[in-house]
């Protein structure tokens, strides 16, 4: 294994630094500000109806649908494949790599995203299809075939449908399920094939049961696991108060001197802190990449513009509460005077954390050591946990598009093989592969949803 990693990391590498230095910034940047001046900033104009339909409608125990979701369930199930790793592991490495001032990045690309996501959710909604057995399904690869009739659409979704497949219900279930292993096995000494044996148990009896019984685990978990993370990273905040403000100055500072903080000339330092803010912001938030629109698919709303404005919370809701908090906690507690990161990411200190055990230094240093571990290994298990039923689904309804229901079965026995595997593997090169994937099916995503964009400003409302 050791062997097959060191052959394969550096290609890969190499292939997915062209592909998040260029290609994806301009995607994600365009793409964004393209549906923001569509929609006359629509992100701006509805965020607090998508706030208030979010927040007006959670219920632990929603009512039991004939097909679908309820509007808050869709939302959950959406949230649940946002925050995930990404929140924690993620944001920890764009911050070790591209500074403090990565995480500005990450809220620009989140508020372009905002726009993108909507216009995924409002697609989704409106081309969503009932199968023959009354299941309700959607996602790109239906508003693709919607923009491009005949054999290029046909391509299109087809491509798109195998990239998400690889890269959420394959290579990103062991993203989450080896994120969940490590750190287990961290703070509780708990054996990662232990825990990955575990995981598959209980991810196989909640996939078994199909989209009712994940959409009534989502709407539960969700709001609890929220709560859990965002007290204890208040806690932490209150502790280091007074070095808040600072701490928020070096992600305005370092978003364009990171330099200062991470060594190299400006060029290289600017281009390394906007990519990784970038390529982190995607697998956080997944504007743009194609992944949530399956879930505000299903939801039973009156109107696509409804459950698009819930989508741009859900956004809001990942990337500038639960990923700045995250990013906060870390700033003020390693990066700012007495902290082992207050000169940066470089000599001794690189043998000491990095990106998977980053957090758990972080709220160690209020928590302690142990406590710290374990708080963070709790609060992974329920996002990376969330984040596997989330994108093990959207594999799902993909696999069923190419195959047929026949497919399923062998896709569910695939996907917990490759959770428990995430559990065995390098984490780098399982991080790698995934974000090759993840960068592969946002292209033909970003080509649907600009030859949709006329179909998404007849959806909007412009009028208040």
């Amino acid at each position: 294994m050791d062997s097959i990693t060191a052959t394969l990391l550096p290609l890969v590498q190499t292939i997915n630094s062209c592909l998040s230095d260029y290609i994806l910034v301009f995607l994600l940047v365009g793409t964004g500000i393209y549906f923001s001046v569509k929609t006359k900033f629509v992100q701006l104009r509805c965020f607090g109806e998508g706030m208030g339909r979010i927040f007006g409608n959670i219920s632990l125990r929603g009512e039991k649908q004939k097909a679908g979701m309820s509007s808050f369930q869709a939302a959950a199930t959406a949230i649940a494949a946002q925050v995930g790793t990404g929140n924690i592991v993620g944001a920890s490495g764009a911050i070790l790599t591209g500074g403090p001032g990565a995480i500005f990045w990450m809220w620009l690309i989140a508020f372009l995203g905002m726009a993108t996501i909507y216009a995924e959710a409002v697609l989704a909604q409106k081309t969503r299809v009932k199968t023959e057995t009354g299941e309700i399904v959607g996602g790109p690869v239906y508003y693709i075939t919607y923009a491009f009739r005949g054999a290029f659409g046909k391509f299109l979704a087809a491509f798109f449908a195998v990239a998400i497949t690889l890269a959420l219900g394959f290579f990103g279930c062991m993203v989450q399920s080896n994120s969940i292993g490590s750190t287990i096995e961290t703070a509780f000494g708990v054996p990662s094939w232990l825990v990955g044996v575990l995981l598959v148990a209980v991810c196989a009896r909640i996939f078994l049961g199909g989209t009712q019984r994940l959409a009534s685990v989502t709407e539960k978990l969700v709001p609890v696991m929220a709560v859990i993370f965002l007290l204890g990273a208040v806690s932490v905040l209150l502790v280091r108060i007074r070095y808040l403000p600072g701490a928020i100055a070096m992600i305005f500072r370092y978003a364009f001197t990171p330099q200062a903080i991470i060594g190299g000339g400006v060029g290289t330092a600017l281009k390394t802190a906007i990519s990784q803010g970038a390529k982190r912001g995607l697998f956080s938030n997944e504007a743009g990449m194609g992944s949530t629109p399956h879930a505000h698919a299903l939801a039973n709303v009156p109107q696509p513009h409804d459950q698009g404005t819930v989508a741009i919370a859900s956004v809001f809701i990942d990337t500038c509460v639960v990923l700045t908090l995250n990013a906060l906690v870390i700033i003020s507690t390693l990066y700012t005077p007495g902290g082992i990161l207050e000169h940066g990411y470089q000599g001794a200190v690189t043998e000491l954390v990095g990106k998977t055990n980053l957090a758990q230094t972080a709220f160690g240093t209020v928590f302690g050591e142990k406590l710290g571990a374990m708080f963070v290994a709790v609060t992974l298990f329920f996002f990376a946990f969330s984040t596997i039923l989330g994108w093990s689904m959207f594999g799902k309804f993909n696999v069923n598009y190419l195959f047929g229901a026949r497919g399923r079965k062998i896709y569910t026995v695939l996907c917990l093989g490759f959770i428990f595997l995430g559990t065995t593997m390098s984490s780098d090169l399982v991080w790698e592969l995934t974000d090759t994937a993840n960068y592969l099916m946002v292209l033909p995503n970003v080509i649907g949803l600009i030859g949709c964009s006329a179909l998404v400003v007849r959806l909007t409302r412009f009028d208040p």
